[in-house]
């Protein structure tokens, strides 16, 4: 039961964009810590704040 509830939990989370953070940091650590010339990554405000501006940023309608 506690299994489902935890699975339950991270679908909710993934859906809602709650872990966005989690997986930016998960990416960078993947494919960009290994360059040289690679910036560090995003602090979690920066991260936010650019997220958010590029979610709301244009049109963002079908007409």
């Amino acid at each position: 039961m506690l299994k489902k509830i935890k699975h339950l939990w991270h679908i909710i989370r993934q859906l809602s964009g709650d872990d966005a953070y989690e997986r930016y940091l998960k990416h960078h650590a993947e494919f960009h810590a290994s360059a040289v010339d690679a910036p560090p990554p995003l602090s979690r405000q920066d991260f936010f704040k650019y997220w958010q501006e590029s979610k709301w940023s244009g049109i963002n309608r079908c007409c």
